[in-house]
């Protein structure tokens, strides 16, 4: 949910209730809605949602539908680089995680006694 205190209201290039409308869109109705948007107006947007964590795939979407120069002209290099990413499937940030590439699975099957320690008989167990 966008609240004033979520957002900071002073950098966003639209008013909040587009803002709230753009973060709550599916896929079409978001087109629709950033079709209306002048275009260096949008790559703004595009911007100041990557700049969001929590915003950025958003951010990317808008961009897409961004030329290269409106980007460019709006944000510099930054422009250049969210265009790039906007080009290509969106992968989550990692924020410096790293994950291990192997992922040892445990199993109720096997132990490392073997079978020799399994009792013969269910009773001896107790």
């Amino acid at each position: 949910m966008i609240t004033d205190r979520s957002i900071d209201l002073e950098a966003c290039p639209v008013p909040l209730d587009l803002l709230g409308r753009v973060y709550r869109a599916d896929a079409d109705t978001l087109s629709r809605l950033i079709a209306d948007i002048p275009e260096r107006k949008r790559a703004r947007l595009a911007a100041y949602l990557y700049g969001r964590s929590h915003m950025h795939e958003l951010g990317l979407k808008v961009a897409a539908a961004c030329t290269m120069a409106a980007l460019r002209t709006a944000e510099g290099p930054l422009g250049e680089a969210i265009h790039a990413q906007s080009r290509r499937s969106y992968a989550p940030p990692t924020h410096g995680e790293t994950r291990p590439s192997s992922v040892r699975k445990i199993t109720l099957a096997g132990s490392r006694f073997g079978a020799s320690h399994v009792p013969e008989r269910a009773d001896a167990w107790r």
